[in-house]
């Protein structure tokens, strides 16, 4: 299908102590869980889009290189005025292109999505989030758990 990646993994890219947690579960875990032990490919922005690249058409080129798209959702992007980039190309090629699919995971409690732009609450509406709550376990990092376990099954064979 001409595509190299598995996943395009949109976070918000911040600094801050709460963003810490998000930065960690992107750079380590799902790569020790997606890459290393169920062998899926992912695009991770800092991580696969090099430094001199033009960033826009960077992200453009890598999420047309990918089946599915995942979106971690966290307080942070609720309360972001303005969305970034990578958010607003997946919202449009999943809403409007209708060419890939979208990957919701809710990585702390939101609680209610009034805050969030309407494409998104469509499309938390239409299929649903998968709610991390790996924090509370012994092991976050076991493949069966059923965190992983639902995000595998919505991952391409």
């Amino acid at each position: 299908d001409g595509k190299i990646y598995d996943a395009y993994v949109i976070y918000p890219r911040s600094h801050s102590n709460e963003a810490n947690f998000v930065q960690h579960f992107v750079y380590q875990i799902m790569p020790d869980i997606l890459e290393n032990k169920c062998g899926y490919k992912l695009c991770i922005y800092g991580r696969d889009i090099y430094p001199g690249e033009d960033t826009a058409s960077a992200i453009e080129k890598r999420m047309e290189k990918s089946r599915r798209l995942i979106l971690l959702l966290t307080q942070q992007l609720v309360n972001c005025p303005e969305q970034a980039y990578d958010q607003h190309l997946a919202l449009y090629n999943a809403l409007i292109q209708n060419d890939t699919k979208v990957i919701l995971l809710e990585m702390e409690t939101i609680g209610t999505y009034e805050k969030l732009q309407e494409s998104l609450r469509f499309v938390i509406k239409q299929q649903g989030t998968i709610r991390w709550k790996e924090q509370l376990s012994v092991h976050p990092q076991s493949s069966n758990s059923k965190f992983w376990k639902q995000v595998r099954y919505h991952m391409p064979l």
